[in-house]
């Protein structure tokens, strides 16, 4: 069993301290030691067993990093500058069409 590198690491932020994850062992280490309690539901499962599938070489670095990430998403353990802007973007835009924007079709 080798221990098998993220693409990019995933940097967690913990109620104490901040922590890098960079291969699946570390974040196997992670979701057993560090992980809250009330956050190992089904992301949390799906996480532990995608990194044990890709030290075992049955799964990639790639989905075992995907699956991840999403577990620390969905624990809110992904600090906020990390996160998709998709939102912060999308709410820009909706602010920059002001008032006197008049919608074709609309009347």
């Amino acid at each position: 069993m080798n221990d098998v590198r993220f693409p990019e690491p995933v940097t967690l932020k913990f109620l104490t301290a901040s922590r890098n994850v960079a291969s699946t062992f570390e974040a196997l280490e992670c979701l057993d030691q560090q992980w809250p309690q009330w956050a190992r539901g089904r992301s949390w499962r799906a996480a532990e067993r995608a990194c044990r599938d890709a030290l075992d070489g049955w799964r990639s670095a790639r989905d075992a990093h995907k699956v991840f990430l999403k577990a620390a998403r969905r624990a809110g353990l992904i600090p906020s500058a990390t996160r998709s802007s998709r939102k912060s973007r999308l709410g820009r835009q909706i602010n920059n069409l002001g008032t006197e924007t008049v919608f074709s079709g609309w009347r």
